[in-house]
């Protein structure tokens, strides 16, 4: 039985893990594996190469994925469905396993629907995906994250600034809301909810007035804010689309930087984490739950369960309908969000 592999959208770490732990379950299934170079593109373009144990030695720790990745959805490439097809029929590929999110998993869905055997495997450091309780890269990120406002702590508090940490975070605040309450950030604004920067402004001069002369505000890089008074909340952008047609985000963490600095007169910088948080080695936490989640992947292949994903419920890792996890956004909820309030009201 042949089994081919991709990554597909943003890189994550614990990518290389979950395709070391494939391999090496697929070695004890007798499977033979296929990688399939930068995403779905690797079918688009029969672009392939063969993995052995031998291939995937020494890559647990390493970030990014020898696989290469893109943003490329076969379905909005010119008869980009028949095209997979026939190259699944021409290289005798028995089945998918598809690691990504929310854009490599919503097309793994309709190619499931249209007859393909494919099964996920979640892969975001936003841990935007429904059916799933954490996706592996997120640990990661907030780890970052969290000691990047470790870092900004000392140096707004000896100078007496207001610094801004952007982080990302396209349409949900995860990262932002876990990684502003470990490292204490004084403010914490998400796309769930949009911000209100004259409130922001207030809480900064009631802490100023009480003698806390500095202030942290992190900020998720999809949050909508208002550029002008005189403006509706809007997401800020580059101008610009990235490879999958979305607009590119940047540039709200200078937005609330200036906005904050105009309303209350206190010196304020801004801090872009930006890529830094895709890139590196993956925490302890991140390569085990991708060794899990590639194990489990390989698994179902074995039994037969396609148009499934693994996840993490609890500390189990099940199969769940892959159509779930693209359903909707996992959404920071409003009480879990509450807890980050206590601290910033």
């Amino acid at each position: 039985m042949k089994v081919a592999v991709l990554t597909g959208g943003g890189d994550c770490p614990g990518l290389n893990a979950v395709i070391r732990a494939v391999v090496r379950r697929a070695t004890e299934h007798g499977f033979e594996m296929m990688g399939l170079r930068d995403g779905w593109k690797g079918l688009l373009e029969d672009n392939h190469f063969r993995l052995t144990r031998e291939t995937t030695s020494g890559i647990l720790h390493r970030g990014g994925t020898i696989l290469g990745t893109s943003r490329v959805n076969p379905f909005k490439v010119e008869n980009g469905l028949e095209k997979v097809k026939r190259a699944v029929e021409r290289n005798g590929i028995h089945a998918i396993i598809a690691i990504g999110g929310e854009g490599t998993l919503s097309a793994a869905t309709r190619m499931s629907q249209e007859g393909l055997r494919i099964v996920g495997v979640p892969k975001t450091i936003d841990n935007d995906l429904n059916g799933t309780d954490f996706t592996f890269g997120f640990d990661t990120a907030v780890t970052i994250a969290t000691d990047a406002i470790d870092r900004l702590h000392s140096t707004a508090e000896s100078h007496k600034r207001v610094i801004v940490c952007e982080v990302m975070g396209r349409h949900v605040g995860w990262i932002a809301t876990y990684a502003g309450i470990a490292g204490g950030a004084d403010v914490i604004l998400v796309p769930e909810i949009p911000a209100d920067l004259k409130k922001v402004a207030e809480h900064i001069q009631r802490r100023n007035a009480s003698g806390r002369t500095f202030s942290i505000v992190v900020v998720a890089e999809g949050t909508l804010v208002k550029a002008s008074p005189d403006q509706d909340e809007h997401l800020i952008t580059s101008g610009a689309l990235d490879e999958a047609g979305r607009p590119r985000l940047g540039g709200v963490g200078s937005i609330v930087a200036q906005q904050i600095e105009q309303r209350t007169g206190f010196e304020t910088r801004v801090s872009v984490l930006g890529h830094i948080q895709r890139g590196g080695v993956p925490t302890a936490h991140d390569r085990v739950l991708a060794t899990r989640f590639g194990v489990h992947a390989c698994d179902m292949v074995a039994r037969g369960e396609f148009g499934q994903m693994a996840a993490l419920r609890g500390n189990d890792i099940v199969s769940v309908d892959l159509a779930l996890a693209t359903k909707e956004l996992k959404r920071v909820p409003e009480e879990f969000f509450k807890v980050a309030q206590v601290f910033f009201g």
